[in-house]
């Protein structure tokens, strides 16, 4: 996880990103909110046992959205470290060598680093986590199509992976037209025995049928929610795990009061449920729980 130091909206992400707004506030306050929302989250997983690692951005570069690692990078358990193209040029700072070196200092190997970055000089991108839903122990990746997530590097992810490819477009209702969602975690999340989806944002019938299809392959029970509740970050969950392999689906407050008792019992069924306030960063920063953390496979020394 890295902790902000100019975290504010970025203007440069805004053109895509629906879930974006701007708050009335000095950037300076914004920032300061942004990290007393991090501090809390970080707090909370840590007590129930779950191994955070926290760099700090740095201020040599205008990131303001350092906050979101999962989009730049993603770690795997054969050692290889990938690195995304991003949308955003102001994103593309957010690359730190020394953050790797971090990860191998807290006790881990990295055998292999896979560059898909040199894609933006095409204009090709894919951000990593953000555009994709791994299924690591099916080998089964879900993609939704969008300015971000580029079907030809995706397809080429999964090769070099060996995943198979689910590809789908998910749309949003903006200004009473149907948009792209710009990242696939906003609108599903896939734990080990379920899925929350917003299939409602499927709007091709054989795509969603496909999607389905594939969860249930896996024997995952599908937990579906509104495109009300995804606008409250409901989609942007993840599965983690503690102490003594315990495991826990974590997410923002205002996902959690946007969803049914009924929702709550089902998810509560698998695993316990994780929340923390993130508004100020779910604000302006159009991401959510989810978002701020890349999870490390990698294997240990």
């Amino acid at each position: 996880m890295v902790r902000p130091i100019n975290f504010r909206m970025n203007e440069q992400t805004a053109v895509n990103n629906y879930f974006q707004e701007d708050l009335d506030l000095r950037n300076a306050t914004i920032n300061k909110k942004a990290q007393e929302e991090f501090d809390n989250y970080v707090t909370k997983l840590k007590k129930y046992g779950i191994n955070v690692i926290v760099v700090s951005d740095s201020l040599e570069f205008d990131t303001p959205d350092s906050i979101f690692p999962n989009n730049w990078v993603s770690f795997h358990e054969d050692g290889t470290v990938v690195l995304y193209p991003m949308f955003a040029e102001n994103r593309r700072l957010e690359r730190r060598e020394e953050i790797l070196l971090d990860i191998e200092n807290n006790g881990f190997n990295i055998e292999n680093i896979m560059d898909y970055t040199s894609a933006e000089e095409e204009g090709f991108f894919l951000e990593g986590t953000g555009s994709m839903i791994l299924d690591r122990v099916h080998k089964k990746a879900y993609c939704a199509i969008s300015p971000r997530a580029d079907e030809e590097l995706f397809i080429e992810f999964c090769e070099d992976f060996e995943y198979t490819p689910v590809i789908f477009t998910a749309n949003q209702t903006v200004e009473n037209t149907r948009q792209p969602i710009y990242h696939t975690n906003v609108m599903m999340c896939i734990a080990e025995t379920f899925a929350v989806i917003c299939l409602d944002t499927i709007d091709d019938k054989k795509e969603k049928k496909n999607v389905i299809l594939h969860l249930k392959d896996t024997n995952k029970e599908i937990i579906k929610i509104s495109e009300s509740q995804m606008h409250n970050f409901a989609g942007n969950m993840l599965q983690v795990q503690g102490n003594n392999d315990e495991r826990f689906l974590i997410m923002s407050l205002a996902a959690y009061e946007s969803l049914t008792k009924q929702q709550i019992e089902r998810i509560e069924s698998h695993c316990k449920i994780i929340y923390s306030s993130l508004e100020t960063i779910e604000t302006c920063g159009g991401g959510s729980a989810r978002c701020m953390i890349a999870e490390v496979f990698l294997p240990k020394q």
